[in-house]
């Protein structure tokens, strides 16, 4: 028996000192700092090494381990029994599967100060050990992510920058040391920060908008979003910071488009009524006239059928030029349709300086002018209503105006005409009675008819479907196209009638294509924003494709981004009711109204149609380029088909392909046809060829 064994521990507590040690967790061993020999191990110890706690008593360390492991632990055990406190880790290499790691501490025993022995911890850590190895290699993936990700990444902590990536250092142009170690609030735009501040207390992981500070001193608009990581210690909060300066200005240039004419570039109806009611306003405060004129060109329709729609078009151009420079500063001009502009005079005009005004514009308008080397001269009507005698709001102001100019229309051309109450009566009502007996005579007598313009895949010209556009055959002008009477029905409340009509005769002939051995295809209607706000309208479409047999994946209904805007009520249970039938959705002319993602984000839409007007001058215009990206994005981000509309160049194709746009419609692949043309058309193009 080796010296000092006899000495391992006795005594009345023995009992409960082994219970207590054997039933520990960790590998617990006592050595003697003289002979260096154990006089103490749990059974854990023990069965570790091979041993009973017996046979553990009265050996080495050495002993207990073998000559491999004594040689990778020999430095730290002497100095543990020398009397320091030692702490180490290893790995300990597993034949069946992956390696344990342990941690040993060594604590020195001394009595009366002198050191009688050490006493050993061994702990499996290897759970331990495999979370930190987790974190670290998330850590790496994250470092490597930012390294090659295009996008802008800072990672702070309580608000202090911790780290980031090159593009961070391009988008805000400080290099990382720079920015390392700083309040990330210190790069907001100042009217943006108590916003910020609040969106990290409160651990937001949502997206807003906001503005960074450049270097330079410049704004750069950006798009925010953060997410919690944890980490050993604190967690810490990864942001990544998008630039939304092309986006911005897309934004920007869409809502002027909705509130300009495209052609002339001044306002256009929506605008002119949000311009009168700040005058009005302004107006009633300072106790102030103010003059609305109306004018209308004689005979426009007779240039436009001789020389040509771009003719037409250069000289409304040319009388857009002239009226607003012949008018002050604070004066209102707008084009609001056709051949028709509006002017307020708001410099408190009486009429007699309104009569002035309105003959000395008349003048500007009647002087000559060369269109495409063809020398013209036009002449006006005008109607004319003041404030506040003739109206107090800017709608009734308006129709006033025009009812003056009809009138002045009637007494032949170059006319000035005031309001006068008795006109309300006369021959615009009359003539609008006219009308309204024709529409209600067109849908008695099958008056009205279908057209189809088919929609293509941009990547390889398969059909994607059609679009039913109703046309009205009128015995006396031929064939009238909508934006000519459905305002008017609208305003008359036929557009109910005519509505179902479309809706009806579009899935009947989709269905008879089908039974014809045609290829099936969604086939879209336009139905009037009226219809949306009915509640019966989800019913009557379930009707209408029962009794014609069309499954309603087949029937896409397309409606405005006006329509979208009355969120609350019916229109949004009339969407939700679409969608459960089947039906798919899409929005018609985007980016001509309220073109919003928070709209879009809260409706059942399936698909975007780019409004013509932006695709009309791609690739060549670089805001209506920035615009088309956008709209793409927007809708690949809400994972919605895209649809340009008035496609006419093998560049606008290239371009939409080149975005991403999946479909189209235009001329470069058919304009609206009759039905037995579509349907000609579409089997002749039953196996497409690319365009390029």
């Amino acid at each position: 028996m080796p010296e000092n064994v006899d000495a391992q521990i006795t005594g009345p507590n023995d009992t409960l000192l082994r219970l207590i040690a054997d039933t520990a967790p960790a590998m617990l061993a006592y050595f003697d700092a003289r002979t260096l020999r154990c006089r103490f191990a749990n059974i854990n110890y023990a069965r570790n090494f091979g041993l009973t706690p017996a046979e553990a008593i009265g050996k080495t360390v050495r002993e207990i381990v073998g000559e491999a492991v004594w040689q990778l632990i020999a430095e730290h055990v002497e100095r543990g029994l020398r009397g320091e406190h030692v702490r180490y880790e290893r790995e300990v290499p597993q034949p069946d599967g992956p390696p344990r790691h342990i941690e040993s501490l060594l604590m020195p025993h001394f009595e009366h100060g002198q050191l009688q022995g050490a006493v050993v911890q061994i702990t499996d850590v290897s759970h331990h050990h495999h979370v930190a190895q987790k974190v670290r290699d998330s850590e790496e993936r994250m470092r490597k992510f930012t390294e090659v990700t295009t996008e802008a990444i800072v990672m702070h902590r309580d608000g202090l920058i911790i780290d980031g990536n090159e593009a961070l250092s391009r988008l805000a142009g400080y290099t990382l040391d720079e920015l390392t170690g700083r309040p990330i609030l210190d790069y907001i735009c100042p009217e943006f920060r108590l916003y910020a501040l609040q969106y990290m207390r409160s651990g937001r992981e949502d997206r807003f908008d906001g503005a960074i500070q450049h270097k330079d001193g410049h704004r750069i608009p950006v798009e925010i979003e953060a997410k919690t990581m944890p980490a050993e210690g604190e967690p810490y909060r990864i942001v990544l910071v998008r630039d939304i300066t092309l986006r911005q200005l897309a934004q920007e240039r869409m809502d002027f488009l909705a509130q300009h004419d495209q052609l002339t570039q001044l306002p256009n109806r929506v605008r002119l009524i949000q311009m009168l009611r700040q005058a009005l306003s302004l107006a009633s405060v300072k106790r102030r006239a103010l003059a609305v004129l109306i004018i209308d060109l004689d005979h426009f329709k007779t240039i436009n059928d001789s020389l040509g729609h771009q003719a037409g078009d250069l000289l409304l151009c040319e009388v857009a030029q002239r009226l607003r420079g012949s008018v002050r500063a604070h004066d209102l001009v707008a084009r609001v349709g056709g051949d028709e502009f509006v002017v307020v005079l708001t410099d408190d005009p009486d009429p007699q300086e309104t009569e002035t005004q309105a003959s000395h514009l008349q003048r500007i308008i009647e002087a000559p002018c060369a269109i495409d080397g063809t020398p013209l001269v036009i002449s006006p009507c005008m109607g004319i209503a003041m404030y506040p005698g003739d109206g107090k709001n800017a709608e009734e102001l308006l129709n006033r105006a025009e009812s003056a100019m009809h009138m002045a229309k009637d007494s032949g051309r170059r006319n000035l005409q005031f309001y006068a109450p008795a006109q309300d009566g006369q021959a615009t009502q009359a003539q609008m009675l006219m009308q309204e007996q024709q529409l209600r005579g067109a849908l008695e007598r099958g008056e009205f008819e279908l057209y189809y313009q088919p929609q293509t895949f941009t990547a390889d010209g398969r059909l994607a479907g059609f679009e039913a556009l109703v046309r009205w055959r009128h015995p006396q002008r031929g064939l009238v196209l909508p934006g000519e009477f459905i305002g008017f029905a609208e305003a008359r409340g036929l557009i109910s009638a005519i509505d179902h009509w479309v809706l009806r005769e579009a899935c009947r002939q989709a269905r008879q294509w089908q039974d014809e051995g045609l290829a099936p295809v969604p086939l879209s209607v336009n139905l009037s924003a009226l219809e949306f706000r009915q509640r019966d309208m989800a019913r009557e479409v379930a009707q209408v494709l029962e009794e014609t047999g069309l499954e309603a994946r087949w029937l896409h209904i397309e409606l405005t981004e006006s329509t979208l805007m009355h969120t609350s009520g019916q229109v949004q249970d009339t969407l939700q009711a679409l969608q459960a039938l089947g039906v798919g959705l899409a929005i018609d002319d985007f980016g001509t109204g309220y073109s919003s993602l928070a709209y879009l984000r809260r409706h059942p839409i399936n698909q975007l149609k780019i409004d013509r007007s932006f695709i009309a001058d791609v690739p060549d215009s670089e805001d209506d380029t920035a615009i088309v990206t956008a709209i793409v994005q927007m809708g690949h981000s809400l994972h919605l088909d895209i649809v340009a509309e008035g496609v006419e160049t093998p560049a606008q194709l290239a371009l939409l392909r080149e975005l991403g746009c999946g479909m189209m419609q235009g001329y470069l692949v058919a304009p609206p046809l009759p039905a037995e043309r579509a349907r000609a058309w579409q089997l002749h193009n039953s196996h497409p060829v690319q365009r390029q």
